[in-house]
């Protein structure tokens, strides 16, 4: 299992490397002028070329992304060029924020997708079945930003039980009950896609495993439909980590929307006031460590696979 792990660490290496070389090139082909927004509209030349030479910008690019590389492995991401503090503290709270969001949607998806998949796949025929999968198609196919002005609309405005933006109150927020009730409207917004897609999947896979020959061995043998079930999900467990993992790094990346729309204070709100604001240093760190939690969420998901199914460590 150790020798399984080191594995797929060595094997993340190169796509590691490879997204912080298209965040930087991605960064370097946005038209704008960093060294213009940091010296202002009063900047002489003179000032322009010490600026240019300070920040190694009058340096090939293979230079200037290795002294990029280098400053963030040793945890220094730049400075913010709308704030003039540093990056590092602006992306690592945003991105607590966006952890809080992502995780509650994520249970909220993985449930609900559960339920409804195995709804969809045991009791195919059966109303509560058909109920199951207009629900999960309707999850899946309706905008995220359309159910949250329908949730601000018609929950928040007219029943005036959860806020509609931030994370806590201004005046008296700060505690677990006022982040839940913060948290309730943005979740459930980020939670519908993954929730669907979990859930069409998942029915999928009971099913199959459902059709398989064990299965009816295991009933002619005269086991409970109880353990019977309890040994057909354990065959899903490879399947069902694999979507979950993509989905959970699916809400890692996806919910600027969500986070936008409801003013939740999170890397995706960050990086799109960044945008607005070319703050080029911000949106870098904010899209690469997006994309290193998301490559760290599927060396996780592979761990778990290779834990509870022998043939992946094989």
């Amino acid at each position: 299992m150790t020798s399984f792990v080191a594995k797929r660490i060595l094997s993340a290496i190169p796509i590691v490397v490879g997204v912080s070389i298209v965040v930087f090139i991605m960064i370097k082909i946005i038209p704008g002028d960093p060294i213009a927004s940091l010296l202002g509209p009063t900047g002489t030349a003179q000032q322009r070329a010490d600026l240019t030479a300070r920040l190694g910008l009058d340096r090939a690019l293979p230079m200037q992304y290795l002294a990029w590389i280098g400053h963030v492995c040793r945890g220094d991401l730049g400075t913010s060029i709308a704030k003039q503090t540093a990056v590092e503290p602006l992306v690592t709270s945003a991105f607590e924020n966006t952890i809080v969001l992502t995780v509650f949607a994520a249970a909220l998806a993985f449930t609900g997708g559960i339920a409804l998949g195995a709804v969809s796949a045991l009791r195919r025929g059966r109303l509560s079945a058909t109920i199951s999968n207009i629900i999960s198609l309707v999850s899946i196919s309706v905008p995220q930003y359309s159910i949250s002005l329908l949730l601000i609309i018609y929950v928040a405005a007219r029943t005036h039980w959860f806020p509609t933006s931030g994370m806590f109150n201004a005046i008296d927020g700060g505690t677990w009950g006022d982040l839940a009730r913060h948290i309730v409207l943005p979740g459930i917004a980020a939670a519908l896609v993954p929730m669907g897609i979990i859930a069409r999947m998942f029915r999928a896979t009971v099913s199959d495993v459902m059709s398989m020959d064990f299965i009816d061995a295991l009933r002619s043998r005269g086991l409970s439909e109880r353990r019977i079930l309890g040994h057909a999900f354990h065959n899903t467990l490879p399947t069902l980590l694999t979507i979950a993992g993509l989905q959970l790094g699916y809400l890692l990346g996806g919910v600027i929307f969500i986070e936008t729309v409801f003013s939740w204070p999170g890397i995706g709100l960050l990086v799109y006031q960044s945008i607005s604001q070319r703050d080029l240093p911000v949106i870098q760190a904010g899209v690469i460590v997006s994309a290193l939690a998301f490559v760290l969420i599927n060396i996780v998901v592979d761990t778990l696979q290779a834990a509870v199914d022998p043939r992946v460590r094989a």
